[in-house]
């Protein structure tokens, strides 16, 4: 079971090439979105499932696009999935919905989205693309969460709207703004890369 291809490339993609601390992508979504846990959580849930099903489709037509107009192809079935969930959101989450704005649109040129595409779902089954990419949004999901909780406990004492912090607790203005976004994600790729650099230490040692 330990060596399950499955279970390898679930930790792959949430701890040893995270998309947000190790690959350095999606970061604009991280500054943005950030301040809010429920539209953290909308937002991830949607590059998840757009990413998994992205891959899974591109896995399972791969054979009939011409090499010339794959990312063009790629952009097409991404574009499709990301309307899906814009209709989606618009009919069951008007609020949210103009609370993102044009973020969500903005999931098409997500670059975690086209990398596992262009990265997994090429060389691999549409079932283990489907996986790759699962994983790899819920990889992104877990980092922005995290800012998440920590950005909206101290920009508004609140998680999911919901009070958390006594009435005179004096909220941080700048946790509510992008540039704390930069730096706490700044904060977690150093707090990731120590963690993990430490069994390469121990081996040289």
């Amino acid at each position: 079971m330990k060596n399950s291809p499955a279970l390898a490339n679930l930790k792959e993609n949430i701890w040893t090439n995270n998309p947000i601390f190790v690959q350095i992508l999606g970061i604009c979504s991280t500054l943005a979105v950030t301040n809010s846990m429920r539209n953290t959580f909308i937002m991830t849930f949607g590059v998840m499932m757009t990413t998994a099903l992205s891959s899974f489709t591109l896995s399972a037509i791969k054979q009939l696009i011409p090499r010339k107009v794959r990312m063009i192809v790629q952009v097409l079935v991404i574009s499709f999935y990301v309307i899906i969930i814009d209709i989606i959101l618009r009919a069951w989450l008007p609020e949210v919905s103009r609370q993102l704005g044009p973020y969500v649109g903005l999931i098409i040129t997500n670059c975690i989205i086209m990398g596992r595409a262009e990265a997994y779902a090429q060389a691999n089954k549409p079932l283990a693309s489907f996986w790759d990419g699962l994983t790899s949004g819920l990889g992104y999901m877990l980092v922005l969460m995290t800012l998440a909780v920590v950005r909206e406990l101290l920009g508004f004492g609140s998680l999911f709207d919901f009070r958390i912090l006594p009435a005179g607790f004096v909220s941080w203005t700048i946790m509510i703004m992008a540039p704390s976004a930069f730096f706490l994600v700044a904060i977690l790729m150093w707090l990731a890369k120590t963690i993990q650099s430490k069994p390469a230490r121990k081996e040289k040692t």
